[in-house]
């Protein structure tokens, strides 16, 4: 058998995190003389609990299990007791691929065959695991606005980490000078209005807060491959849906504190409860929209997560704001 291990490496792929030692046996080869071969040569990694029967060229001819070839009489050729494989990696692939075949075959373990079918390696359940954990921390990292790190923190010097930071919060610093210009826009209505600027921080929290829990769940859903472009309208009208209820439900709860608490006055009271609906209502939206619309232009669906939909939420929700109160407020 031939033995083609010998392939570069590329961080990210198949390539870069699979043994190069899986377990392989000829068809013809009898079950009490694999054993003698594995109690010889022993398992290479732990989580290997695959044996994967390949012709003199190293083609890929079927798949058993370790339990298996222990149960199988003596005298069975392994061509007798194999399966056909099931899904296959290549190299090349993507290492998020192999995490989702993986769960989406509900196995542990993977064989990689390049482009003549020959094996070259295994993926197994440590190596997603692996896996997962990096690609989990590379999004934390970019949904706080931090360009994402593969050193532990307390490794890292302080020179890495302020580069990793300070470009997004630059990009932030500039893009929050829209708000600005905005709350710069309406200062005459503040200023005939004096209350309105009370209420001005707790709206733009809420609706970035609105729009992260629905840009989370999205990007779980997209990770996970339970949420593609095309569903997009069901995805947007199950956020409407919930945005409106939410919207009504803290609307409802903020006239009521408003009028019957702060004793503040019932049209402003009013205008801060119908704007927190529609705030809330397009940060659902922006929370679904544009990690869809990032996944479709192949991006990383996490980098429009928190600070930019904050950003585009806390925008929208100053223009309602002072739109709302001018039509009611008269100023």
């Amino acid at each position: 058998m031939k033995n083609t291990l010998s392939l570069p490496a590329v961080p990210g792929t198949v390539g870069a995190i699979m043994s190069r030692q899986p377990l392989m046996l000829p068809p013809l080869m009898r079950a009490r003389e694999a054993l003698a071969r594995l109690r010889q040569v022993g398992v290479p990694r732990d989580f290997m609990r695959n044996c994967y029967v390949v012709d003199e060229d190293g083609r890929l001819l079927g798949v058993l299990t370790l339990h298996e070839l222990v149960m199988a009489p003596d005298h069975r050729r392994l061509e007798q007791i194999m399966s056909a494989p099931g899904p296959v990696l290549a190299p090349g692939d993507d290492q998020e691929r192999a995490v989702a075949l993986m769960d989406g075959a509900d196995s542990v373990e993977l064989p990689v065959v390049d482009g003549g079918g020959r094996l070259v390696g295994a993926v197994t359940a440590d190596d997603a695991m692996d896996v997962q954990r990096e690609e989990a921390t590379e999004d934390m990292q970019r949904m706080a606005a931090m360009l994402p790190s593969e050193q532990p923190y307390l490794q890292t010097r302080v020179w890495d980490l302020y580069k990793s930071r300070v470009v997004w919060l630059l990009l932030l610093m500039v893009s929050a000078a829209f708000t600005g210009a905005i709350i710069t826009r309406y200062e005459s209505a503040l200023a005939a209005q004096v209350a309105l600027t009370a209420f001005i921080p707790m709206l733009m929290d809420t609706g970035g807060n609105c729009g992260s829990q629905s840009s989370v769940t999205v990007i779980r859903g997209l990770s996970l491959g339970e949420i593609r472009y095309g569903d997009w309208f069901r995805v947007a009208w199950k956020e409407i849906r919930v945005g409106v209820l939410c919207g009504l439900t803290l609307a409802a709860v903020s006239l009521l504190r408003l009028v019957l608490l702060s004793r503040t006055e019932f049209m402003v009271a009013l205008v801060v409860s119908l704007t927190l609906v529609v705030t809330v209502l397009v940060s659902k939206l922006l929370g679904c929209f544009l990690p869809i619309l990032a996944s479709r232009v192949r991006l990383d669906p996490a980098v429009m997560a928190s600070p930019l939909i904050t950003t585009i939420a806390d925008a929208v929700s100053l223009v309602v704001y002072f739109r709302i109160a001018a039509a009611l407020l008269q100023i």
